[in-house]
Order: C-alpha cells, then structure tokens, then sequence
C-alpha cells in the first residue's frame, strides 16, 4: 500500500517506512540501546504509517530491535480487534503482527519481544501505564525517553518530508496573507484567532495547533492564549499560528501594526525594535553554514538584540526543529553544540518582548543545506519581512 499526496506528490511507501526502522535500529546500536519501543502517536505513525483511530488504555507496541535488518523483526503488539485497521498502514509490511486479546497480560505479550537484560528508547507519548507495566514485568530492563537516548532520531528530513513542510509552510503564508484582509481593530484576539485557524483550513491543515493573537501589552507574552481583549488602533499584533498538513507542520509567526495609532513616541519604539527583530531573524537564518552548531543559531540571532540594548528582553530559545509535529529536536539554544546537518529543518525566531507595552516576533522555518542553498538555508515560509498594517 503506499501512501500518496496529490497536492505534494510526496509519496512514502513501504519502503520508505523500512528505511526509517532500519535508520532507527541504527541508531539504537550506536547509543548501545537493545532497541526502540513506540507507542501511538507522531512516532509510530512515522515508522509504520499507522494512526489509530482513536487511542486507547489498550496497548499499541512496535518495537524495533537494534538488530534490525541483520537479525530480527520489527513487530508491533496490537488489541486483536485493531489488528485490521493496523495492517491498513502504509508502512506496516514486513512487520511482524502480535495481538492480543483482552484478558490477556499485553505488556506480558510485549516482554516475549524484548531482551529481559536491555535498555530501551521509548517514544516519549507512551502512557505511564505501558512503561510501568513493562518495567514491572521486567525488573532489570531499562527505559529511556527517546528526546534523551535519541534526539535526533527524526531530525534530518529526506527530500519528500522536505516537500511537505514546504507544502505546509505555504500553506501558513496563504493564511497569513488572508488575515492581513480582515479587520483587527474593534475586534477581540479570540476573533482574528478563529478567523486563523479557518485560513489554515482552508489551505489544506487538517489539524491546527495553535493560533495565537497577542495585541498591545498581550504581545509582551511570548505564549499568550487569545482572550477577550479588543484590538485598539496603534496596537502591534503578534501572530503565531501553525499545525499540520498532510501530517508535517507548520509553524510562523509574524508581526502586524493596526492602522490608526496616535501615540508618536510608541510608535517611533514600535518600528525601532520591529527593526531589531528583523535583522536578529536575518542573523539567525545567515547563522546556517558549514560547520556551524544549533547553538550558532541562537548567538547569532541574540547578539543583534544584545547590542541594540533589548538583550534581557529576548526570553526564549531562538527555534526548534519541525516535522510530524510542530515542535521536535534539534534546539537552536545556547548549550547545543550539535551540529547543523543537511536535511534539518527548524524555526528560526528571535522576539523582543516589553511587559505592559508590546511584543515583537518574526519566524521562518528554514531547511539547512539543501540542493538549491547547500552553504546555508533554504526559507520555507516566504511571506513580507516588512512590517504589515492592518485595519
């Protein structure tokens, strides 16, 4: 079976699937793990193309052995039921099937797989309940999260993944530029959010993460949730929205100024740190180079805000990584020695935030060293830099 995108021609089929299990198991031997063990969610939809269709206390396993393809079988503990709706994965051929039927001990039906002495990487959605359960039944194993055993488990994208972030990133932009066209001004945050998330929609997300609207001193809060606040004239509008498309994210943020502001002195403040951010943003992104490390990224981008004297005002990392999920590794944050490696693809998101006044927050997902930019990076959100009015 093999899974086809229409709108992207990204096509990830069984093959596909093995590669990345083969990949993992790779990785497993190198980290001196016995295995990885995946639950439900991003992870498992990743390495088998299967989402079930709804997520259960019943136990859902794969478990990849670090032998893998040279010895053993990737298998998947599934509820007999399931079994079905499982083998209409796209990924899941070559897996060996393991159900159980309820009654039975699962995490005991599990353990026949596992070596009784080894560590495992487990996906960092499994439910307590499972890892416990596993633990219980095998008291000298090990279990670890694969954010700390393998960071960079889904890191580097090949070219198909690659198309579908780009994919989902024009996306965001399409939206973008169809809020710029509705009124802000008189309107509550939660509104111009709502009006977010169905532009998303309507360019093909079929899942939205997040749609966040900060106006005037709400912007001084880098995650502030859209509330009841009504948009006034000479507000600046931070705008931070994304989700999936065809099961890859999107994520941008961009900051907008309502027209019709009466107070020179802000607004002379406002266009002098929307300029810090943008060229802190230009910093970051020219930041990817041969031989530069995720923490590069991060200098870069702050040493413009520093200077400008906005340096307590920066308060989080300058990006993440984005795949199957909106946030992943890599971090791009002071302490990240890793290095940056062609097919990595992360946000890039310097803000500057003033409490009780106004925030400023500008971000591109880029991807690093592709074909057509192999000494740098490749933006796969392309919208205006520069900053927008809005009615």
């Amino acid at each position: 079976m093999t899974s086809t995108d229409a709108r992207t021609g990204a096509a990830f089929g069984p093959e596909v699937y093995a590669a990345r299990r083969t990949r993992a198991a790779e990785q497993a031997r190198a980290a001196g793990l016995a295995g990885l063990l995946v639950s439900p969610g991003p992870e498992l939809a990743y390495f088998t193309g299967y989402t079930p269709t709804a997520v259960t206390e019943r136990l859902t396993l794969l478990s990849i052995p670090a032998t893998l393809p040279d010895a053993g079988a990737a298998a998947v503990v599934v509820p007999l039921l399931e079994r079905g709706d499982l083998l209409r994965g796209a990924g899941t051929d070559g897996l060996e099937v393991v159900p159980w039927r309820d009654g039975e001990d699962e995490h005991a039906t599990a353990a026949r797989l596992l070596d009784g002495d080894g560590s495992y990487a487990v996906s960092d959605s499994t439910w307590a309940l499972h890892v416990l359960g596993l633990q219980r039944t095998l008291p000298a194993a090990r279990f670890l999260a694969f954010t700390h055993a393998l960071p960079m488990l889904r890191a580097v994208k090949d070219p198909a993944e690659v198309e579908r972030l780009a994919a989902a990133g024009a996306a965001a932009d399409a939206a973008f530029a169809d809020v710029l066209q509705v009124p802000f001004a008189g309107r509550r945050e939660t509104e111009v959010a709502a009006d977010l998330d169905r532009f998303l929609r309507d360019h093909g997300h079929e899942q939205v993460d997040f749609t966040l609207v900060c106006s005037g001193p709400n912007g001084a809060d880098p995650h502030h949730e859209a509330d009841d606040r009504v948009i006034e004239p000479g507000d600046l509008v931070v705008l931070d929205f994304g989700g999936l498309r065809d099961g890859y994210g999107s994520d941008t943020s961009r900051t907008v100024l309502v027209e019709g502001g009466t107070d020179g002195t802000l607004a002379a403040q406002q266009r002098e740190v929307y300029d810090v951010v943008r060229r802190a943003q230009q910093a970051g992104v020219d930041a990817v180079r041969p031989g530069a490390t995720c923490q590069d990224v991060d200098r870069a981008a702050r040493a413009v805000i520093t200077e400008a004297g906005y340096g307590e005002q920066f308060v989080h990392r300058t990006g993440h990584g984005i795949g199957t999920t909106t946030h992943e590794p890599p971090y791009m944050v002071e302490g990240e020695e890793r290095p940056i490696e062609p097919g990595m693809c992360f946000s890039v998101e310097p803000g500057i935030y003033l409490p009780g006044r106004f925030g400023v927050r500008i971000e591109d997902i880029v991807v690093a060293f592709p074909p057509d930019a192999p000494d740098g990076a490749r933006r796969l959100n392309t919208s205006t830099h520069d900053l927008r009015t809005v009615r």
